[in-house]
């Protein structure tokens, strides 16, 4: 997932905390290692005790949501609110702290789905009672509509699992013209089958996507549904002013006797956008007032690190679970100069990834990454086929430049989020000493997916990354690397637009593999064929340090929501301090 999905760290990620940068080395040595050990104190851990019902919780935050809409709904953060708080999925994740939140649970479905033909079919029935925000009962003709229209063009960026895998789906351009998909049948009102192209063992895990969400036909209206999903979650929206404010109030049809992962303790969330990022740190960091009842959106930006670490009553109230995603700098290897191998991987040896950790926090707070996939999906140690020194090689690049035909370097242009500007200079300064000059394109991180999904009009680089949707190299490697699914507009995870034949070959034999560990296998040593050609760098995987209010209770970071807050189970301690 960009991306979670997510995916996938969104480039729009805010740098995670940094330990300090002044003082002597002893200084510099003892930030670190208190800095380390306050970092990782709650992690799997639940913060605040358990939550009272009631009161009203405030978000804040920098910036406005990619999308809201079920068919769009592709960013990590943005999938962690919108699935446990507006609309349920046919499959989701257990609500809990460390490898708990990593459990299938059923949703909206009874089970998690019952596969036959050998995997190539699958048949989920709905829990009856299930209501949205008018009353009305949720189908599985609801189900079948919005997984149709995430085809539609005119609603780019969800996740395309079922584009991927539903048999005949190929050109299917969505529901508008009163076209459906043969291969999603509705027998009856609580029953769905999908039936796959191909077999595909993991799909119940793609059904915790929000393409598995539901929309009724009467409520969809296109791209404006973006700004007013009709709610079958536990909270519907009372008002949405793009960019500024959203405010959700309880979905009373919402029975809780049907779903056993949403906990729903506030009356009310508020979501205050448009937020200075220090600005926000500060007020979650005093904790005053109204804030002592409030969370932040994004990450704690690196500048804040020195007014918690050395707080110990500010150190309790933060998490800072991985995100479980791989950041990368993204060539585009369709376009000169980045057609040459040896051009990416001059980039690769010139990239001081050292710097890019100095950049996002220390160690503390991140890993430098010598693979594409998570340590998670190498049983816990990535491994480092290239050896490449972590403060890269600039006379390798610059010798590898000189055998690409480009002795003098080039200039070039690169796209990242605002919130990733201090990685884009740390990129800049590295390549430029190999003569590589960059010139930095900030753009706002809602926008930002839109901006480089745009195959046409985009720049040469990106700073980007993708996070598995679930524990498997096939929810990695083929989003982001298979050239087959590449967009022109609304374009996601193949970012470098990869396209090669061999690579792509090797995903349909993994694919094809019964046996989970011969496939896990073959991932693996996929990552380091694909690492060799070099059509992006891996750089780190993250930590997503979020400071809480005073009042917060049941906060945990969701570890399949990229170390997000889990919404379906923080609250206040004291809702009465809370009202509103």
């Amino acid at each position: 997932m960009n991306k979670r999905t997510c995916t996938a760290l969104a480039a729009a990620m805010v740098a995670t905390l940094a330990l300090g940068t002044a003082g002597c080395s002893a200084d510099k040595s003892r930030s670190a290692h208190h800095g380390s050990a306050g970092a990782n104190a709650n992690a799997g851990a639940v913060i605040g005790g358990t939550p009272q019902q009631g009161g009203t919780l405030t978000v804040l935050s920098n910036q406005d949501f990619t999308h809201l809409d079920p068919a769009r709904n592709w960013v990590m953060n943005d999938m962690d609110f919108g699935t446990r708080l507006l609309y349920r999925t046919l499959v989701t994740y257990q609500a809990g702290p460390g490898a708990e939140g990593g459990k299938l649970v059923p949703d909206l479905a009874t089970d998690l789905g019952t596969p036959s033909d050998g995997t190539k079919t699958w048949t989920f029935h709905l829990k009856p009672g299930v209501k949205y925000e008018d009353g009305s009962e949720v189908t599985a003709q609801d189900v079948k509509y919005n997984v149709e229209r995430s085809f539609s063009p005119d609603l780019p960026g969800g996740a395309d699992y079922a584009a991927r895998y539903l048999a005949g789906a190929e050109g299917y351009q969505g529901p508008a013209q009163g076209k459906h998909l043969d291969s999603i049948r509705t027998p009856d009102d609580h029953t769905i089958v999908f039936q796959l192209r191909k077999p595909f063992a993991e799909f119940a895990n793609a059904t915790v996507m929000p393409t598995f969400a539901p929309v009724p036909k009467s409520q969809d209206k296109g791209p404006q549904y973006d700004n007013r999903p009709f709610s079958s979650g536990p909270y519907k929206i009372e008002s949405y002013a793009r960019g500024k404010k959203l405010v959700l109030v309880r979905n009373e049809h919402w029975d809780r006797k049907t779903d056993q992962v949403r906990k729903a303790y506030p009356d009310k969330l508020v979501m205050v956008m448009g937020l200075k990022p220090n600005e926000i740190d500060d007020r979650m960091i005093a904790s005053q007032g109204a804030d002592a009842s409030a969370v932040p959106w994004y990450a704690l930006r690196p500048e804040s690190a020195a007014k918690v670490l050395p707080r110990p009553e500010v150190r309790k109230r933060m998490l800072s679970e991985s995100t479980n995603c791989t950041d990368m700098l993204q060539m585009h290897t369709g376009r000169a100069p980045f057609d040459q191998v040896k051009v990416r991987q001059a980039v690769q040896y010139a990239l001081d990834r050292d710097t890019m950790l100095t950049a996002s926090g220390g160690p503390a707070f991140n890993d430098l990454s010598t693979a594409y996939m998570p340590a998670s999906l190498f049983g816990g140690k990535q491994p480092d086929t290239l050896r490449i020194p972590a403060a890269g090689d600039v006379a390798k690049a610059r010798e590898l430049l000189k055998e690409a035909g480009k002795p003098d370097g080039f200039s070039t242009k690169m796209t990242v989020s605002m919130g990733d500007k201090g990685r884009a200079e740390a990129i800049q300064e590295s390549l430029g000493k190999a003569g590589i000059k960059v010139t930095i394109e900030t753009v706002d991180p809602s926008a930002f997916y839109a901006t480089i999904g745009d195959t046409k009009n985009r720049t040469d680089l990106v700073y980007t990354g993708w996070c598995p949707d679930y524990p498997s190299g096939s929810t990695f490697l083929p989003f982001v690397f298979d050239g087959r699914y590449i967009k022109e507009k609304g374009n996601s995870g193949n970012h470098s637009l990869f396209r090669d034949q061999d690579t792509m070959k090797r995903m349909d034999e993994i694919a094809a593999m019964t046996d989970a560990k011969q496939a896990n296998a073959a991932w693996q040593e996929l990552d380091g064929r694909i690492l060799a050609k070099a059509p992006a760098v891996p750089v780190l995987v993250r930590r997503w340090p979020l400071v809480l209010g005073t009042n917060i209770a049941g906060a945990y970071g969701q570890t399949s929501f990229g170390g997000q807050l889990d919404y379906a189970s923080v609250g206040l301690k004291d809702p009465s301090k809370a009202r509103g």
